[in-house]
C-alpha cells in the first residue's frame, strides 16, 4: 500500500466560530483534518475568538488535539504580516497571520472570509464555507 500525503489546513476565525456554532459541514471538515493530518491555528485567530473562556467547548477541543498547532504570532510573524498588509493595501493582521501560516504550512484554509483572504493572496488555497 502506497503512503498518503495529506495536506495541512488553516483554520480562520470564521471557521472556529462555525464549529462552535455546531455548523455540521465544518465540524466534519474540521474533524476529518484533524484525523488526516495538521491542522494550524494562527495565536491571532484564537484571541479573535476566545470570548467565553471554557464555555468554547467545542474549539478547545480542537486546540487540544494532538494534530493541532497553534502558530505564535510573534516579533518576526508580525513583521511579515505587516509587510503583507501593506503590500496588499489592507489592515487586517490577523487575516495575513493566516495567510502566512498557510504559506508556511503548505496548507489549504478553512475561510469564511475568502474574498479578503485572496485580496492579502489571490492565490491562496482556500475552501470557503
Amino acid at each position: 500500500m502506497g503512503a498518503q500525503h495529506s495536506r495541512s489546513v488553516v483554520l480562520d476565525a470564521g471557521a472556529l466560530i462555525g464549529l462552535e456554532s455546531g455548523d455540521r459541514r465544518l465540524s466534519l471538515l474540521v474533524q476529518g483534518a484533524l484525523d488526516a493530518g495538521e491542522v494550524v491555528v494562527p495565536a491571532g485567530v484564537v484571541g479573535q475568538v476566545w470570548r467565553e473562556g471554557g464555555r468554547r467547548a467545542r474549539i478547545a477541543r480542537a486546540l487540544g488535539d494532538e494534530s493541532t498547532i497553534v502558530d505564535a504570532l510573534d516579533e518576526p510573524m508580525a513583521r511579515v504580516a505587516g509587510v503583507l498588509c501593506g503590500r496588499s493595501g489592507t489592515d487586517d493582521v490577523i487575516d495575513a497571520s493566516v495567510v502566512i501560516a498557510a504559506r508556511r504550512h503548505d496548507a489549504v484554509v478553512i475561510t469564511t472570509d475568502a474574498a479578503d483572504l485572496a485580496r492579502l493572496d489571490p492565490g491562496l488555497a482556500m475552501y470557503a464555507v
